[in-house]
């Protein structure tokens, strides 16, 4: 078995790799390196490494060429990213994608996993979220995102390539690394390592259905197994935790000191998330198995010596 795996320097796609790897898998990854590191895939052995950008249709051709499913991770992240770029936002995340599906479909590729996002409901209007909730994305990224997953399912109905559209909500874990549009787990965990205070957007009682990579990645492949397959899927761990409670879950499983400031909301956020995973556990089998503790002690873990090691490297 052979995958291509774009973005797959990058958070969730290198843990993918890993486990790809593991199970026995060929895999190429593409990735131009804007958010992913090339060490991420450090100790896998026989990774294909294609340094290029999904936006380039010779790249994607070469990256593809003899893969039987592709895992589509590369995209511009994040609601605030996209406010500040709504045009780059929009040129990766569907372009791009159009771009891979069309040397998928061009290469014969079987099976097609996109990365999609919860971002694409907007604010909510029932809990828990099911996939036929309204959909009304606020921000240039949720729009995005929905126009990748709704090209990818035509090409499905096409074409005649299975094409599964993963929702992911909340994910964390290794490898995940702080970053001002990224998940509030990172940015907390990395200021926490630094001394320095942690901002609440607001009350505090906003909640988010926060999952762990692990339990991602099982979707991912789970979806690309599963015989005769598409559509759209939710991915998250089907619980939620409000922010307040997720920095007391913090205190207990870190021994800094957490200073607490609170700040105006933030006008793009949710004020609450948390996905129905019905149709991916009847459809592939997903079962999310690492809860929020268990989960927290493993990224403080990889966080605390990322930030060591970064720091004993300096600033050059």
């Amino acid at each position: 078995m052979k995958a291509l795996v774009t973005g797959g320097a990058g958070f969730i796609g290198s843990n993918i790799c890993r486990q790809l790897v593991g199970d026995g898998w060929s895999v190429t990854v593409l990735d131009n390196l804007m958010s992913g590191y090339r060490h991420n895939l450090d100790g896998l052995p026989g990774v294909r490494f294609v340094e290029g950008d999904i936006r380039d249709p010779l790249a994607v051709a070469d990256a593809i060429e003899g893969c039987g499913t592709v895992f589509h991770l590369a995209a511009s992240v994040g609601n605030k990213r996209s406010v500040d770029d709504p045009v780059g936002d929009a040129e990766i995340n569907l372009l791009g994608t159009i771009r891979v599906l069309e040397a998928a479909r061009k290469a014969g590729v079987g099976k097609v996993v996109i990365s999609s996002s919860a971002a694409i409901f907007g604010e909510l209007k029932t809990l828990p979220i099911a996939e036929d909730h309204p959909i009304d994305p606020d921000s240039p990224y949720g729009v995005s995102k929905l126009a990748a997953e709704r090209v990818g399912l035509a090409y499905a109905k096409l074409h005649g390539m299975a094409v599964v559209c993963l929702r992911y909500f909340n994910v964390y874990g290794p490898h995940q690394r702080f970053d001002a549009y990224g998940n509030v787990i990172p940015i907390f965990v990395f200021r926490i390592l630094a001394g320095e205070p942690i901002t609440i957007f607001g009350d505090g009682e906003q909640t988010r259905d926060f999952v762990n990579v692990r339990d991602v990645v099982q979707a991912n492949l789970k979806a690309a197994t599963a015989k005769g397959v598409s559509g759209a899927f939710n991915t998250g761990s089907g619980s939620r935790i409000s922010i307040n409670a997720l920095v007391a879950t913090l205190r207990s499983v870190m021994p800094e000191r957490i200073e607490v400031i609170h700040t105006d909301p933030r006008p793009f956020d949710v004020r609450d998330s948390l996905a129905d995973i019905g149709a991916a556990s009847r459809a592939f089998g997903y079962q999310p198995a690492v809860g929020m503790t268990d989960g927290l002690n493993e990224y403080t873990e990889w966080a605390r010596k990322e930030h060591e090691a970064t720091s004993a490297a300096g600033p050059g």
